[in-house]
């Protein structure tokens, strides 16, 4: 075996640890499997914040290379909400995130689930509305079928996301290369962990104006 390589029982051991660790998260009702240090999460939990807890908390842990989050929610009565009443929650959650044009957002909720649809300019506002959105009370789902307004690109937008990457506490820039395809952004390298490889998506690509999409090929090897 090579040096560096985590065996599926030790990240199994260190993502129940995460879970723990994130007082967000629901651990005693969540199952963790681990092949190829691929991580699947199984279970239950009240909200669909914690759902979303759990998932960012395996990601965290070093030598995982991807997450199935099959966890289930299950609310309790109390946050059990009407369509009508949560359509309205989310509308006005909406209104009062600066980051997001609450007017460009379209939202149908049927039986709990949120669905979002309309055009932005930039991908961190469809991620803003997905994280507003995962806090409210009584949501059980979310579907982000929002998307970017494709708009002219600067020429250099290339090397402005390789100097974000170098910029990037989180990412180790050596490892990654971009590639251009219109208004498509292609990452490829290898990075040591699940979360290095969302930092480098998150931090560089979603914020850069009129990207409408981001294909996140980096491979996680956590050999040193």
């Amino acid at each position: 075996m090579a040096v560096g390589i985590r065996t599926d029982e030790a990240i199994q051991a260190d993502v129940l640890e995460e879970l723990q660790w994130d007082s967000r998260a629901q651990p005693n009702e969540i199952g963790v499997a681990v092949k190829d240090g691929v991580v699947t999460l199984t279970g239950w939990v009240d909200s669909y914040l914690k759902k979303i807890a759990a998932e960012e908390a395996a990601h965290r842990v070093r030598g995982v290379r991807a997450v199935a989050n099959d966890i289930e929610v299950r609310l309790p009565g109390s946050a059990e909400r009407t369509d009508t009443d949560l359509v309205a929650a989310v509308l006005n959650a909406l209104r009062w995130d600066a980051a997001i044009p609450a007017d460009k957002v379209d939202v149908t909720v049927s039986q709990g689930w949120v669905t979002l649809k309309g055009e932005v300019d930039h991908g961190f506002q469809k991620r803003a509305a997905l994280r507003t959105i995962c806090r409210l009370s009584g949501v059980k789902g979310i579907t982000n079928l929002m998307m970017v307004k494709p708009r002219v690109l600067p020429t250099d937008l290339k090397q402005q996301i390789e100097r974000a990457f170098l910029r990037n506490a989180q990412t180790d820039a050596r490892n990654i290369t971009v590639e251009m395809e219109g208004s498509r952004v292609i990452l490829r390298g290898t990075v040591r962990s699940s979360a290095e490889k969302q930092a480098a998506e998150d931090t560089a690509c979603w914020s850069a104006p009129g990207v409408t999409e981001v294909d996140n090929r980096i491979v996680v090897s956590p050999i040193p």
